[in-house]
């Protein structure tokens, strides 16, 4: 139990910031202690991740003070901050994929060979590398391109990078995103072994059963505010909701549709490779999901369905007609949306504005015969589903990668909706977004299947799986392994049977 009696690590006072027309921070209060684990929770744009690029050094504050091990901290840069012992590991890794281990590890502290120092000693810095992952618990070969390894190692990677700059503090920002559940219970010992070092963590994360598994105290944030601090013997995830969004959410409001005649059949289709002899169908009304591990080849069907990866073998039917699928293009006029599991590199251009990306499926539907787009009614149809959507954004000519993560996934959905598809298919739909936007596309997609769309999500929570769908495919190695209906979900054992489809032929025992 971390001893809270004592002086803390990290205690920021009444911290403010403010961007143009937005209050970020209010008077903040954050403190952190020695060896303890804060699980920082809140929705997108609440202020947890303005607070974290202050604590790194990425911002200034405007007002306030923040001591870090009893001195009086205001770093400049990340380099400083790192220096002075604040280390940030980010969802997106900042590694160097062409480099190795041991050289990501060292990059501009590379040890230098005594006799000629202005050579690198690669013996002494394999060794030190080996010997900082040894003491984390895990065995990389520290000469591999980090390229190689898989993401939960190259996460190792990282974070002996932050340990061999003698971090204090580490921040963790949705550090399990992209893990299968086999990795994040690695991740998790490996911070069980840190705070017995006396390490402090920041755990920023929007699923709850992990935040509630990992820490020992709950600090919620809620419009630039704290609003409240929560032991982890007294948290439930209903109390932590309910101080986030300042309301009552229902996550997963499937209610019943009229499911008709089938939107999508896929037939025999087969990649020549991993994908082998994929059936099934989406029905109008109907939200199907697709359950598996990391890699089952889920994605893999998705894109070939959408023209986004070739196909050897098989057919794709919608409303019965067999379709000519080989791009994208083909698949729009078809009748097809995909929203990919990677928003912000295939989903979006960040670079735009809310307006340009709602529009981007349908410009040859709003331009003149000549060519030139229509603004008035590229305004309009963008203002009509950002209302539709609750897009919060300052205005239309707001550059999207300014966005919260919900607001992104959003405008992803507003560029599918406005050209009215048949099939949506939804890659991750809710990854990265907080507790509101998921209960917000939740029932959005409930909204979709009752007019009548057929849909098709991909995910990796089984909660989620289980709680939105009508039916649902599991997939391993590239096989559909199993198929389960809407009243087969609701038996006691129903998880743990598409646990065992989703295992089928593999050795791992678990699914995210």
């Amino acid at each position: 139990m971390v001893n809270t009696s004592t002086p803390a690590l990290l205690k920021a006072t009444a911290i403010s910031k403010q961007f143009p027309g937005v209050k970020a921070l209010r008077n903040v209060d954050f403190e952190v202690y020695p060896g303890e684990v804060i699980g920082l929770v809140g929705e997108n744009g609440a202020g947890k991740s303005t607070l974290m690029k202050i604590l790194s050094g990425v911002y200034s504050f405007d007002t306030g003070s923040i001591e870090f091990r009893g001195q009086l901290y205001r770093p400049h840069s990340p380099a400083e901050a790192q220096t002075l012992g604040i280390s940030t590991i980010y969802q997106e890794l900042a590694l160097i994929p062409y480099l190795t281990v041991a050289e990501n590890i060292f990059l501009n502290r590379e040890p230098r060979l005594r006799l000629t120092p202005g050579l690198i000693d690669y013996s002494r810095m394999n060794r030190q590398a080996a010997t900082l992952l040894a003491q984390l618990g895990t065995q990389i070969d520290v000469t591999r391109q980090l390229k190689l390894l898989p993401i939960a190692a190259q996460q190792m990677v990282e974070i002996a990078k932050a340990i061999s700059r003698s971090a204090q503090l580490i921040i963790m920002d949705e550090p399990t995103s992209s893990l299968a559940s086999n990795d994040i219970h690695t991740l998790f010992a490996l911070i069980k072994r840190l705070k017995e070092r006396n390490i402090a963590i920041i755990f920023i994360g929007h699923r709850m059963e992990e935040v509630l598994g990992i820490a020992d105290r709950i600090i919620v944030m809620r419009d630039g505010e704290r609003v409240g601090t929560l032991p982890i013997s007294e948290a439930s995830e209903e109390q932590i909701i309910r101080l986030m969004v300042g309301r009552k959410v229902e996550l997963y409001p499937k209610q019943p549709t009229e499911i008709t005649t089938p939107v999508l059949e896929v037939r025999h289709l087969s990649d020549g490779d991993y994908i082998d002899d994929v059936n099934f169908e989406v029905r109008h009304g109907e939200i199907v999901g697709m359950a598996g591990l990391i890699g089952a080849g889920r994605t893999e069907v998705a894109r070939m369905i959408f023209g986004a990866d070739p196909k050897k073998n098989g057919q794709v039917l919608i409303d019965g007609v067999e379709q000519k699928i080989n791009t994208p293009m083909q698949a729009v006029r078809a009748g097809i949306g995909f929203i990919p599991e990677d928003r912000k590199l295939q989903g979006l251009v960040l670079g735009m504005d809310v307006k340009e990306n709602t529009t981007l499926a349908i410009l040859k539907w709003i331009s003149s015969w000549f060519g030139w787009i229509r603004s008035d009614k590229q305004s309009a149809l963008a203002d009509d589903y950002r209302r539709r959507l609750g897009i919060q954004t300052p205005g239309l000519w707001q550059i999207t990668r300014n966005l919260s993560g919900g607001n992104q996934q959003k405008v992803v959905l507003a560029k599918w909706l406005c050209m009215h598809p048949k099939l949506l298919i939804l890659d991750e739909p809710t990854r990265g977004i907080d507790i509101g936007a998921k209960a917000e596309v939740h029932g959005l997609m409930t909204q979709l299947a009752a007019q009548g769309m057929g849909i098709l999500m991909i995910s990796s929570e089984l909660p989620e799986i289980m709680g939105m769908s009508d039916r649902v495919l599991v997939m391993c190695r590239g096989h559909i392994t199993g198929e389960f209906t809407r009243e087969q979900l609701q038996q006691p054992h129903a998880q743990e049977e598409i646990i065992a489809s989703a295992t089928q032929f593999s050795t791992i025992a678990s699914i995210t």
